[in-house]
């Protein structure tokens, strides 16, 4: 199955992709919260840096962009800078922005988050206050008949229809109808990510909805609380609306796809660190649009979509997902240890969350060649001097070039399983060169770590790490304990042994 998804990915190709949604512009405000306001019992936050991303509907055609389809996006932005800012961000990203009107009755909606963290207690950030500027009225019958148009033009040339329903005024009944007759009449799969309410009937004729948990048990009636009522919900919502699928996603237990021909497969999720859920949502109609935009099962989509909403909860904020983040999680097995493993450009990705919480990353590196209580007590040692601690790991052929042809004893990959398996490490990463230096400078740890006995004989990075105002601290050994010893014990009883 794993070489499978693997091919999947590695063939997605760029498919021709609508998204009809809500457009919204995200703007993440990140500060460091120090004292209580004298004016009112009210975190005060000092602001550090801002940024703006695509969301809601936005969100989606971010991360299909990210993944290589060709998108086709469809909505409204008001007559407004923030309006002209999503719009450019479309163009740059090469999506063809010509569904996307003008609404001047209505600001571009805006969703802005204060996001703060607190130096001394844990560092870890919290979202402290949402303020959104919106209007949610419906569209003028005017708006509606150029999307019609558009519609009637554009979905012919279209792989797949996804829809990002966020009840913003844009989606009404009329509007979601056209699009299933015209996805019917041109043979094109439809799939919804519907809005919270109790009366789905707008949907009907969709192949496929993708509710959470919440939204279904409002819509069906239903309590979600095993894979019985999975199966009940899943049938409920296939049968009342005419769909070919139900793709019901159930946050930590992971997501249930049941189809019309009455079986239901409940996908657990992998355990992982959650930083923020904000974008699992989109993740998942994303990767479901991508994936079967590209000719693929809905079962295969729904792994990988589990997959990729997993990767997207450990970022912050809604953040697309790569091809390479996915393609890394399916090699390495999806295991708790895995997540761990990381080749450098998802550890620099996953890092880039780790400081926007202001987390002080401790970096130390080695063989790790037959792991002993030595190397225990050297990587809690390290893990004390920050909130994460990465290790660089000197694959094989590094290995034998510093320690000769019969070294190592274990294989990189068993090798950076024992690490991951330990609790006081963080990520692992390998690298190829006889130094750590180019993984140092692309880390960049705020703190490095060597042992004792590197104190006077040049530690590779120091310079580097110090410039910026990082520390090198030196970690007590534990004498008398190395590979090379147990090794050379292990070959003395072996001779003793055959000389017997």
């Amino acid at each position: 199955m794993s070489d499978k998804l693997l091919n999947i990915i590695k063939n997605l190709g760029s498919p021709r992709i609508m998204v009809i949604g809500d457009l919204m512009l995200d703007k993440y405000v990140w500060g460091e919260v120090r004292r209580i306001s004298q004016e009112a019992p009210i975190p005060v936050i000092n602001v550090t840096s801002e940024d703006i991303r695509p969301g809601g509907a936005g969100s989606v055609i971010n991360n299909l962009q990210t993944l290589g389809a060709q998108v086709f996006a469809c909505g409204i932005i008001g007559e407004d800078a923030h309006g002209q800012t999503l719009l450019n961000t479309f163009k740059n990203m090469s999506v063809d922005t010509t569904g996307i009107f003008t609404d001047k009755s209505r600001p571009t909606t805006q969703k802005i988050r204060m996001m703060g963290h607190l130096q001394t207690a844990g560092r870890g950030v919290q979202q402290l206050l949402r303020v959104d500027y919106e209007k949610t009225h419906a569209i003028s019958l005017e708006i509606e008949t150029l999307i019609t148009l558009y519609l009637n033009k554009t979905i012919p040339q279209c792989d797949i229809i996804l829809v990002s329903d966020m009840n913003k005024g844009l989606l009404s009944s009329a509007l979601l109808k056209t699009i299933v007759t015209l996805s019917k009449k041109h043979k094109k799969i439809a799939i919804a990510d519907p809005k919270l309410a109790n009366d789905y009937s707008c949907y009907e004729g969709f192949t496929a909805i993708t509710p959470n948990r919440n939204e279904t048990e409002l819509a069906t009636g239903i309590t979600i609380n095993d894979n019985n009522s999975l199966n009940l919900a899943g049938n409920k919502l296939v049968s009342m609306l005419s769909l070919e699928y139900s793709i019901i996603t159930v946050d930590k237990d992971g997501m249930f796809l049941y189809h019309r021909n009455g079986t239901g497969k409940h996908i657990p999720t992998v355990p992982r660190t959650v930083f923020d859920v904000t974008g699992a949502g989109d993740m998942v109609l994303s990767i479901f649009g991508i994936v079967v935009g590209a000719g693929n099962s809905f079962e295969d989509a729904a792994i990988l979509a589990n997959i990729a909403a997993g990767i997207e909860v450990g970022k912050i904020g809604a953040t697309p997902v790569s091809k390479d983040e996915i393609l890394s999680d399916l090699m390495s097995g999806r295991s708790q240890l895995s997540d761990k493993i990381k080749d450098i450009e998802s550890l620099v990705g996953v890092l880039h969350e780790h400081r926007k919480k202001h987390d002080r990353v401790v970096f130390t590196n080695g063989c790790f060649d037959i792991l002993h209580p030595g190397h225990v007590e050297y990587l809690k040692f390290a893990r004390k001097q920050g909130d994460l601690l990465v290790i660089g790991l000197n694959t094989d052929r590094s290995v034998r070039e510093l320690k000769g042809p019969t070294r190592p004893v274990v294989p990189e990959t068993d090798r950076a399983k024992m690490l991951a398996a330990l609790e006081d490490v963080t990520y692992v990463t390998l690298f190829d060169e006889s130094t750590p230096l180019n993984l140092i400078t692309t880390v960049k740890p705020d703190v490095l770590v060597k042992g004792e006995d590197w104190k006077n004989a040049g530690v590779v990075g120091k310079e580097f790490v110090e410039s910026y105002g990082g520390k090198v601290i030196f970690a007590p050994l534990i004498e008398g304990v190395s590979t090379t010893n147990i090794v050379s014990k292990i070959i003395q009883k072996y001779t003793q042994t055959e000389n017997q």
